[in-house]
């Protein structure tokens, strides 16, 4: 049975540059494969060809963010709800959060959206320090927000989540769905394997994160992870407590300094956050 619940024969539609006989011919540029990247890339196999144009669409986009946000200097990436406006409480948290990250010399990275997204820029923005975003491209909700110094729009899902874990030191999740948890347990997946060092996850929202936490520990219960996965979160509603985590577990822990950002250069199509 395949994936459409149709028999092997109907399975998949006659491969690209043939037509129903076998005979070869000449196929138009598929509007999909521009407006539907991540759909398009994750159907099943394509022509050698739209297999290779893949593949150098998604190095683009990779090539674009390493050189955008090459110079933007260590950061704390905040996840979060892109359906929180300005009047709720967790907004209000996650623009605290923003401010007192730069307190601590980070740079403030989000996905790059309105609600959390944009709160947490915000904050950072009217402490005075760096506010960056890894956009996507959806038909709805997400556009960059007003308070980025830079920004980077991926085609590709997840080019942007290996952007918004590649230059941070420590994640914090804000309240939020499907997408938030996603990027959660991935970055707890990444940390638990050893792909990445043990970076601090820090969830804001006791209430909000309790039945979470609860599924957790069921899982240890389970056996199907372990009980020190636990210790991989901390989990609180003080913003306080929240920054000495991240100083303990991320700046003293991995000696982190402030220093000045290596120059740019435009050869490379760099450019430093003050240009």
């Amino acid at each position: 049975m395949s994936r459409n619940g149709l028999g092997p024969e109907a399975s998949r539609p006659p491969e690209a540059g043939k037509n129903n006989t076998g005979a070869s011919e000449a196929q138009p540029r598929s509007p999909r494969f521009m407006a539907e990247p991540d759909r398009y890339l994750l159907e099943g196999p394509h022509s050698r060809f739209q297999e290779l144009r893949l593949l150098l669409r998604a190095g683009r986009d990779f090539v674009h963010g390493f050189r955008a946000l090459h110079f933007v200097g260590p950061c704390v990436t905040v996840f979060g709800s892109a359906r929180f406006d300005e009047h709720h409480r967790y907004y209000a948290m996650a623009r605290e959060v923003g401010g007192a990250l730069v307190g601590l010399g980070f740079t403030v990275m989000t996905g790059g959206g309105p609600g959390v997204m944009e709160a947490a820029n915000r904050g950072a923005r009217e402490a005075g320090g760096r506010s960056v975003g890894c956009n996507i491209e959806l038909p709805f909700e997400q556009t960059p927000n007003a308070y980025l110094d830079r920004w980077v729009t991926t085609e590709y899902f997840w080019v942007r989540k290996v952007l918004l874990v590649k230059y941070s030191y420590a994640f914090i999740v804000m309240p939020g769905g499907f997408g938030t948890l996603d990027e959660l347990t991935e970055a707890l997946t990444l940390i638990q394997t050893r792909k990445i060092l043990e970076f601090p996850i820090v969830l804001m929202g006791r209430d909000y994160w309790a039945p979470f936490i609860a599924m957790v520990k069921t899982m240890v219960e389970a056996g199907t992870i372990s009980a020190s996965d636990l210790d991989l979160m901390l989990v609180t509603d003080s913003v306080p407590d929240a920054m000495a985590h991240i100083e303990l577990h991320a700046v003293q822990q991995f000696g982190l300094k402030r220093r000045k950002i290596p120059r740019s250069r435009k050869l490379f199509g760099e450019t430093s956050l003050a240009e």
